[in-house]
Parts: C-alpha cells; sequence; structure tokens
C-alpha cells in the first residue's frame, strides 16, 4: 500500500477494490472522488483523520478514540491511510458480515497485536469512547465508568478467566449475547441524541 494515486483512480486499481470490498465500481468512484477532495496528497495522516472524527462527536473528545481507529486502517503501519487502505476498512465497518466486523473490532481493541485483548488494553479504549461521548449521554448504573463497562464485558467474554480475551472467546461472547456487541462499538453508545452526528462517521 502507501501508494499516492492519482486524480483519477487506474482502471486496475477500481477492478481490483471492487473485488475486494462490498462496494461497486460506480460507488468506489464516489468514494475516491470525495477521499481525493478531503485528502489531495492521497495520504491522510493522524491529525487529519483525528480532526474529521472530531466533526462526528461535538461534545467530546474523539482524538484518542481516532487514534485506536487509524491505526486499525493503516493496515501496512506506515503512519498514513492511503485510498486502498480506507475503502476496505470501510467496506468492513459498513457493510462487513457480523463476523468480520468483530474481527475488525478485535484489531482495534488489541493495541499491542499480540492476539490478546487484557483488560488494561479494553479498559484504554474504552476510556476513550467514553471521552469521544462526552459527559451528556447517560449511561445505566453498570456501565457509568469505563471500568465498570470494561468489568462487564470480561464477565459475558472471559470464559476461561485469565483475564485476557482471545478472538474466539471475543467472536463467540458476541454471538452467544449480540448485546455485548453494543457495548464494544462507540456508534450505538451514545443512543439515539447523537444519531444524526454519527452517521457515517463509526459504523461498525
Amino acid at each position: 500500500m502507501g501508494n499516492t494515486p492519482g486524480a483519477n483512480m487506474r482502471p486496475e486499481m477500481l477492478k481490483e477494490l471492487a473485488g475486494q470490498t462490498s462496494f461497486s465500481e460506480k460507488e468506489l468512484k464516489e468514494w475516491y472522488k470525495g477521499f481525493r477532495r478531503d485528502c489531495p496528497s492521497g495520504q491522510l495522516s493522524a491529525d487529519e483523520f483525528k480532526n474529521i472524527y472530531s466533526h462526528f462527536f461535538p461534545f467530546g473528545d474523539a482524538s484518542k478514540f481516532a487514534e485506536f481507529v487509524f491505526r486499525t486502517f493503516d493496515s501496512d503501519g506506515n503512519g498514513r491511510i492511503d485510498f486502498k487502505e480506507f475503502v476496505l476498512a470501510l467496506s468492513i465497518t459498513s457493510r462487513g458480515t457480523p463476523e468480520q466486523k468483530l474481527n475488525w473490532a478485535f484489531s482495534m481493541y488489541d493495541l499491542d497485536g499480540n492476539g490478546v485483548i487484557t483488560r488494561e488494553e479494553m479498559l484504554e479504549v474504552v476510556e476513550a469512547i467514553y471521552g469521544m461521548i462526552g459527559p451528556s449521554v447517560k449511561m445505566p448504573d453498570d456501565e457509568a465508568t469505563p471500568q465498570l463497562r470494561m468489568e462487564k464485558i470480561f464477565r459475558e467474554m472471559d470464559v476461561d478467566g485469565d483475564n485476557g480475551l482471545s478472538l474466539e472467546e471475543f467472536i463467540e461472547g458476541a454471538k452467544r449475547d449480540p448485546s455485548i456487541v453494543r457495548l464494544l462499538q462507540c456508534d450505538n453508545v451514545a443512543g439515539a441524541d447523537h444519531q444524526g452526528q454519527q452517521e457515517g462517521g463509526a459504523e461498525g
């Protein structure tokens, strides 16, 4: 990856992405136009990404959570997101199967990439979510703090009690109790009050 696309998407790239994503060639051309308009260099930096994310969550600080999402989009780890990385991730978060979305979410929570989500990693991401949605959203009593929310997720998912979530535990836990998925997502956590601001900004 890491290639800087030209003003028009190359036909071979268009065909490749149409095969790798859930988007049609027409949709890809529209996404590409928007990406180039917002990012003329063809490479989106972490700061630019944070700035975009902040518009969807005006009542809180989205910068930390945006860092985690950026890292997951930046599949080659070069500190920039090109159009291919952007649209591949977008395809999963917006139109992927439930299992694809959970795989993607797992990689975001697994901060060190070692295949296990620790309590500390989960707490760090959940704290970022709470910071992003701001104080205006009323949480249930058993999710009133990031710590409580993290503990709730681990109670449901950590079947072997080793204080770490494997990918299998993560996916199986979500299948057993779909409500857990809501706990793991940022787009649903703010509820209806923020729905309009979040559409298109944090799917999945």
